[in-house]
């Protein structure tokens, strides 16, 4: 299998020119897609993409990694989940909507579209302090 830096798409208007979809681009589509399903608690990033959400820029392909082969594209998505949520049929509706996200926006077909659950998220509760009010 050999890779390829951007991928061509097939025009029904031939003359106008060509269309290229950069693998970038199918990253963010899929991190988008797999985010809005109920019950994903985030998207696994390495370090330095987690210091630079810290300053403000949100990187929305973190977590996806997309590989452009000679028979298709294959999309990972490495994620959380929130604890308490059926994994497998979070992890079917994870891949039902970045096929139907990669379909709508680029017309693209993906051959494969893996889902890693890399941890669970608890639910965190904030513990008030208690206040004396006979002071």
């Amino acid at each position: 299998m050999s890779e390829f830096n951007i991928l061509e798409m097939e025009q029904e208007h031939e003359g106008l020119g060509k269309i290229e979809i950069a693998p970038e681009v199918i990253e963010v589509i899929a991190g988008i897609a797999a985010s809005e399903v109920e019950g994903v608690a985030g998207m696994r990033g390495n370090f330095a993409a987690g210091v630079v959400e810290r300053l403000g820029k949100k990187n929305h392909g973190k977590g996806v990694k997309v590989e452009l082969t000679e028979t298709g594209i294959r999309v990972d998505v490495y994620c959380l989940m929130k604890f308490g949520v059926s994994i497998p049929a979070v992890a079917g509706k994870i891949q039902d909507n970045i096929r139907q996200a990669l379909l709508n926006m680029t017309a693209l077909e993906a051959e494969e579209v893996n889902i890693h659950v890399v941890g669970i998220q608890f639910e965190t509760q904030k513990i008030e302090p208690e206040i004396d009010s006979e002071v």
